[in-house]
C-alpha cells in the first residue's frame, strides 16, 4: 500500500487516525491498534511475505533475550550475535541475492544451475536492519531488552517507517511507544510535513520518472543526443531525490500524527560541496548505521595507518551498494562513491573553504554520473547510456526531443531544482523569527498546502503514473 494512493489516504489513513484518537485514553490499546494497523498495511499487498516479517521480528526478540542474559561470558555473547547475523544476513540473502549469486556461478562455470524466481518481501533490507540494530544495541548496553514481544513487534513492523526507513535504532523509539504526548501541534506539524512529502512525490517524482523511464529506455540502446541523455540524468537525479526524500517527510509527518518524533532522513544533499557531505546529508539514517555497525567496529578513521581507513571505507561503500539491490550496476555505484570519498579523506578535501562553487559543481557531476549506474539495468546499458551522455557515439549534442521534454516539463523541473534548496526551510524561518513576515505567511502557508493536497489528490484520481523506486528494496 502506497502513502500516495487513495486507498491510504482516503481509507486506511483516515479510519487508523480516527480510532486511534477514540482509544487516547490508553497508551496499549493505541499501540495495539498501531500494531494491528501496521500488519494489515504490510500485508495490503502479498499477505504471506507478513510471516516473513513476523519470523524476524520473533527470532530477533528471542537473540535480544538471549544475548542480554549471557551478555558476561563474552564467547556465548559472541556466538549469539554470529548466529543473529547469520540468521538475518541469511534470510535477506536467499530472497535478495541468491538468484544474483547463482547467476554468477552459471556465468562462470559449466554447472548450469537453476535460478529460483524468488518475490523479494517489501522492505525486507529495512526491518532485517532494523533488527540487528536492536540486537547489537542490548548487547553493548544503549538500550534495555524488552521482555514484551509486542513491543518488539511495534517497533519493527510500525507501518510509517516499515517499507522505506528512516532506519530507527530502537531506543530512540522505546520510551516513544510508552510514554509519548500527542497533542494538536504534533498533529497539525505531521499533517504538513506529509502533504508537503506527499507533492514532492506525486508532483515532481512522478513527472520526472515520465522523463527518466522514457529517455533511460533509449539511452542505454540507442544514439540519443547527449543533451537527451544528460537531461534523463537529470531527470532521475531529480526523481529519486524527490521520491525517498518525499517517502521520508510522509513517514515523519504521519509519526507525528501519531505523537512520534522520528529523525530527520535527508538534510538537503544536492547542495552539498563533496561526496563525503552528500552522504551526511542523503538517507542519514542508512549511513549511521553502516557508520554504527559496520565502519566504527572495524576501527573507522581511527586506525594506525590510512591503509586500514581505506580497507573500512571499501567493505562499508562495497556493502552500502550491495544493500541496494542484487546487480553489478550497485556494486560499481558503492565503489564509485568509495574511491572519491576516500581521496577527499586523503586529502582532506571535505575541510577545505575555497572554490565552493567549483566544488560543489565536482560533487554534483558525480552523484549525477552515480545515479546514472544505479538506475541502469546492467553495466553493459549504464556504459552505453553514459557514452551518450559525452558523444563518445558521434551522437549529435541537440535533438528536437530534447526540446519536446523541455518544453512539457520545464516548470517541473524548475521546481524540482528550486526545492533541493532549502527554501522550505528558510519560509519557516520567516514565520518564526520574521514579525514583518509572519501574519502574511500564517494565512498563506495553510491555504498553500490544502491546495497542494487537493492537487495531489486530482493527479492521483487522474490515475498519473506513481512509481516507488524504494520498493526494491
Amino acid at each position: 500500500m502506497l502513502f500516495s494512493s487513495v486507498v491510504f489516504l482516503f481509507y486506511f489513513l483516515p479510519l487508523v487516525l480516527g480510532l486511534y484518537y477514540v482509544l487516547r485514553f490508553s497508551v496499549t490499546l493505541k499501540n495495539m491498534l498501531l500494531l494491528v494497523a501496521s500488519l494489515f498495511f504490510y500485508a495490503w499487498g502479498e499477505p504471506w511475505f507478513v510471516l516473513i516479517m513476523l519470523a524476524s521480528i520473533c527470532f530477533n526478540y528471542v537473540f535480544a533475550l538471549l544475548v542480554d542474559k549471557f551478555r558476561e561470558r563474552r564467547n556465548a555473547a559472541y556466538t549469539i550475535i554470529t548466529m543473529m547475523l547469520i540468521v538475518n544476513l541469511g534470510m535477506l540473502f536467499v530472497f535478495k541475492y541468491l538468484a544474483f549469486a547463482l547467476r554468477i556461478v552459471n556465468e562462470n562455470t559449466s554447472f548450469g544451475l537453476s535460478i529460483p524466481n524468488i518475490a523479494l518481501p517489501l522492505g525486507i533490507s529495512f526491518f532485517t536492519f532494523h533488527g540487528i540494530s536492536y540486537v547489537i544495541d542490548v548487547y553493548r548496553g544503549h538500550g534495555a531488552v524488552q521482555k514484551n514481544l509486542f513491543y518488539v513487534a511495534l517497533y519493527i513492523s510500525f507501518f510509517p517507517q516499515l517499507v522505506a526507513g528512516p532506519i530507527l535504532r530502537y531506543n530512540t523509539i522505546a520510551d516513544q511507544m510508552v510514554n509519548r504526548k500527542e497533542s494538536w501541534d504534533k498533529f497539525a506539524v505531521g499533517c504538513c510535513r506529509f502533504i508537503v512529502g506527499l507533492g514532492k512525490k506525486v508532483l515532481l517524482s512522478n513527472s520526472m520518472a515520465i522523463v527518466a523511464d522514457h529517455i533511460f529506455s533509449m539511452g542505454g540502446t540507442s544514439e540519443v543526443s547527449s543533451s537527451l541523455a544528460w537531461l534523463g540524468a537529470i531527470a532521475y537525479t531529480l526523481q529519486i531525490y524527490f521520491d525517498f526524500s518525499g517517502y521520508s517527510d510522509m513517514a515523519i509527518g504521519l509519526a507525528l500524527m501519531f505523537g512520534f518524533k522520528f529523525e530527520e532522513n535527508f538534510r538537503y544533499p544536492y547542495i552539498s560541496r563533496s561526496i563525503t557531505e552528500f552522504w551526511r546529508r542523503w538517507h542519514i539514517s542508512l549511513g549511521t548505521w553502516f557508520k554504527e555497525y559496520v565502519y566504527f567496529p572495524l576501527g573507522g578513521s581511527r586506525v594506525t595507518n590510512k591503509d586500514k581507513m581505506i580497507r573500512n571505507l571499501l567493505i562499508v561503500w562495497g556493502l552500502t551498494g550491495v544493500w541496494h539491490g542484487a546487480e553489478w550496476t550497485f556494486v560499481v555505484w558503492g565503489l564509485i562513491n568509495f574511491a572519491f570519498i576516500a581521496l577527499e579523506k586523503i586529502f582532506s578535501f571535505d575541510k577545505g573553504t575555497r572554490f565552493l562553487p567549483l566544488r560543489h559543481l565536482y560533487a554534483m557531476f558525480i552523484v549525477v554520473i552515480g545515479w546514472v549506474i544505479f538506475r541502469s539495468p546492467d553495466l553493459l546499458q549504464a556504459g552505453h547510456y553514459l557514452g551518450n551522455m559525452f558523444g563518445l557515439y558521434g551522437n549529435a549534442f541537440w535533438s528536437d526531443t530534447t526540446w519536446m521534454f523541455l518544453k512539457e516539463y520545464a516548470f517541473f523541473f524548475i521546481l524540482g531544482i528550486l526545492f533541493c534548496m532549502p527554501i522550505a526551510t528558510r519560509m519557516n524561518k520567516l514565520m518564526v523569527d520574521g514579525a514583518r513576515f509572519r501574519k502574511p505567511l500564517e494565512l498563506v502557508y495553510p491555504l498553500t498546502i490544502i491546495l497542494l493536497f487537493l492537487v495531489c489528490v486530482s493527479y492521483l484520481v487522474k490515475g498519473t503514473y506513481n512509481p516507488f523506486i524504494y520498493f526494491n528494496f
